[in-house]
């Protein structure tokens, strides 16, 4: 790997890729955590939608 020039690099750029996308979920999961995971966690008690599960 010390034979390739500028292969320092790609590690840098991959954990900046990896922090990067870890802090837009994290962001994402914070903002959206009050009004939409209320409304998704009470779906299953929804009586006003008729099951489309046939068995």
């Amino acid at each position: 790997m010390e034979t390739i020039v500028g292969i320092e690099i790609y590690p840098i750029i991959s954990f900046i890729i990896f922090f990067t996308f870890f802090i837009v979920v994290l962001a994402y999961l914070v903002i959206q955590r009050t009004e939409y995971f209320d409304k998704m966690s009470m779906m299953p008690f929804d009586e006003e939608k008729p099951s489309t599960n046939k068995i």
